[in-house]
């Protein structure tokens, strides 16, 4: 074993401060709904603040629906309470125990949305994470979230909508001349089995070329599956992030409504952050658990909440 590699991996299992990992210090607080030495779901509609895997250890087997999140890239980014610059072992130990814990408490019939990216200098990293999911999961799908997009008119064809050339989404440019920007990240869908049923119409979209309607046995309707490619744009804010890497709370809501829910349905996402994908179980009327450590993700995260309970309660 090359020297040092023995000692990141004791960080990983003794939960080292540092790395937030599994670290009974930074374990489910007695306020949270979440107490030391219970197990069962924890309380549904709130964001414990709870490391993850301690988090997912005290759930019951096969009690989630749904999971979506998406992890630390481990790029270096600034989180207020977690180092985003791990030795790549040490991060790849963690995200398989992450995959473990979340297998354990997924229903069979349930999918696990996981949003990972890399960098220009490293794409290497979605793919690594991803294969500490392999011996546990199906890939059923593979979604390519588009974050920003440029289609010259003579390609897009000859639609009375589309006038001229389109530049959309949000682009960040990066300083290389080696390097592309990176408009976009992937979205591993993964199962149990690769049988789940999906209610792919729930995110469909209509048809450019309405001679298509009635053209095959399916296309009864101006509405068809959206395939693998989601274009889903952040929302422009003229203040600073609270958080250094949100997805935009259009992906989990697509993600929930995707796998099919109701008002039974159990969404988890073990990093909740500032609360997207609470926000988007909120919205569909579905029950949400979040894990989150750092104290303003979370205050920012029940804010944003608050303001869409408030606003159903005035309607």
């Amino acid at each position: 074993m090359p020297a040092g590699q023995h000692e990141w991996r004791m960080l990983i299992r003794t939960g080292d401060q540092r790395y937030r990992i599994v670290s009974p210090v930074n374990g489910c607080g007695a306020d949270t709904g979440v107490r030391h030495g219970e197990s069962g779901i924890p309380a549904f509609n709130i964001i414990h603040a709870c490391d993850c895997v301690e988090g997912m250890r005290r759930m019951e087997e096969e009690s989630v629906d749904i999971i979506v999140t998406s992890p630390p890239y481990n790029i270096g980014k600034n989180y207020r309470s977690h180092n985003d610059r791990m030795p790549r072992d040490a991060y790849l130990d963690w995200m398989e125990t992450v995959a473990d814990e979340a297998c354990r408490i997924l229903k069979d019939d349930g999918s696990f949305f996981l949003n990972v990216g890399g960098k220009p200098s490293d794409p290497w990293i979605p793919f690594d994470v991803v294969q500490k999911f392999r011996n546990r999961y199906v890939l059923q799908n593979v979604i390519h979230w588009i974050k920003s997009i440029a289609i010259e008119k003579a390609a897009a064809g000859n639609y009375d909508a589309i006038r001229g050339d389109i530049a959309v989404g949000h682009y960040q440019p990066v300083n290389s001349d080696r390097y592309l920007s990176q408009c976009h990240e992937h979205i591993f869908h993964f199962t149990k089995s690769g049988n789940v049923t999906l209610d792919k119409l729930a995110v469909g979209v209509r048809y450019q070329d309405k001679t298509n309607i009635g053209r095959w046995k399916q296309a009864t309707r101006d509405l068809r599956d959206r395939g693998n490619v989601w274009f889903i744009p952040y929302t422009t804010i003229r203040t600073s992030r609270p958080h250094p890497t949100t997805f935009p709370d259009k992906l989990p809501e697509m993600c929930i409504r995707l796998h099919g829910c109701d008002e039974t349905t159990v969404v988890l996402d073990p990093f909740m952050g500032i609360g997207s994908t609470a926000v988007a179980a909120t919205r569909l009327g579905v029950r949400f658990i979040g894990f989150e450590i750092d104290a303003e993700y979370r205050a920012v995260a029940h804010e944003r909440i608050k303001e869409i309970n408030d606003r159903d309660r005035e309607s």
